[in-house]
């Protein structure tokens, strides 16, 4: 059972990318398919919903959305750049006109001095070509409470990438 609210951002966002005749494709990690799970949740979601990128490692990353290795050498999986490649990734190998990718460490392991748990990086990439990035520290509040906050942005990020 989703919480209400992600569950009316999810309905706002399949009405209006049905109305817009927008396709979805989402890309995540951390968050393990929970955002795509948040959209399919709404009923007659396949009209706005083409596909949904699980791609946990950075093999995934790379073979199903085609994040070039060396972005990952360099900036790693948790990223601005990994997560713009990966909504673009997203984007390009989907029938989808948007797409939301959304990387992070949920904790509770796994955090660096520069990279601490609840850092999430998110993207959207749009009709328009352009690709916004997002980035949040949510802090050490617990992985589930830190993938349901990741669910939320990456909704939002998909309400303001949609035509109004």
């Amino acid at each position: 059972m989703l919480p209400q609210d992600i569950e009316a951002t999810a309905e706002t966002v399949i009405r209006r990318a049905t109305k817009a005749g927008v396709m979805i494709a989402t890309a995540e990690s951390c968050t393990g398919g929970l955002v795509a799970g948040a959209l399919t949740a709404i009923a007659g979601s396949s009209a706005a919903l083409d596909r949904g990128f699980v791609t946990y490692s950075n093999e995934a990353k790379v073979e199903m959305l085609g994040v070039p290795q060396d972005v990952l050498e360099r900036f790693g999986a948790v990223s601005e750049p990994t997560a713009r490649a990966m909504a673009e990734g997203a984007a390009g190998r989907s029938r989808a006109s948007i797409s939301v990718s959304v990387t992070g460490v949920a904790g509770p392991g796994g955090g660096s001095p520069q990279k601490p748990v609840g850092l999430v990086h998110f993207a959207a990439h749009g009709p328009d070509g352009r690709t916004a990035h997002v980035e949040k520290r949510f802090g050490d509040i617990g992985r589930e409470a830190i993938r349901l906050e990741s669910v939320r942005t990456a909704l939002d990020l998909l309400l303001n990438a949609l035509p109004k």
